[in-house]
């Protein structure tokens, strides 16, 4: 049962810590959907795809003192910032060896924006499409955020470079 929240914790020690509550959200559907076996569901939600199993989990780990989680005040916004504890270290060995093939996928995810993470995601959330559908749909979604065809092409890009 706790497998789920293992992966959860091995995956944020590989990226050593991630930044934003939605940034992780799209981190593991991107991970999920490139066939790292995460259980959670997902449906398509305001920032992209979303899923509430991820945000209890999430919370939960915390509360078991797996996971920390620090506030940052950004002004206009807080930001939330999530670690492994040295329990969660502990917890994490749970899986005996991680789920990530290549720990670089975690951190090629972690070093791009929310909002990059946000357009690759949503991509991925229509790839049953072709790529025009998938553009064409990605701009009806997400309109408001203006996405480039540069920001696109590199998006389509991205993916392509953690799949192989």
């Amino acid at each position: 049962m706790l497998q789920g929240h293992a992966k959860i914790v091995d995956f944020i020690a590989t990226a050593e810590g991630v930044t934003g509550r939605k940034k992780l959200q799209k981190m593991i559907y991107i991970m999920k959907k490139l066939d790292i076996p995460f259980q959670e569901k997902y449906e398509f939600h305001i920032y992209g795809p979303y899923s509430e199993e991820l945000t209890a989990r999430v919370e939960e780990l915390c509360d078991m003192g797996f996971l920390s989680e620090a506030l940052e005040d950004k002004g206009s916004y807080v930001q939330y910032k999530y670690s492994v504890t040295e329990e969660g270290q502990e917890f994490r060995k749970v899986l005996g060896e991680s789920i990530l093939d290549n720990p670089l996928t975690a951190e090629k995810l972690n070093s791009k924006s929310g909002r990059f993470l946000e357009l690759t995601a949503t991509l991925l959330y229509f790839d049953q499409l072709n790529k025009q559908e998938q553009i064409d749909k990605l701009h009806v979604v997400k309109g408001k955020l203006n996405f480039t065809a540069e920001e696109i092409d590199e998006a389509f890009a991205f993916i392509e470079e953690l799949r192989t």
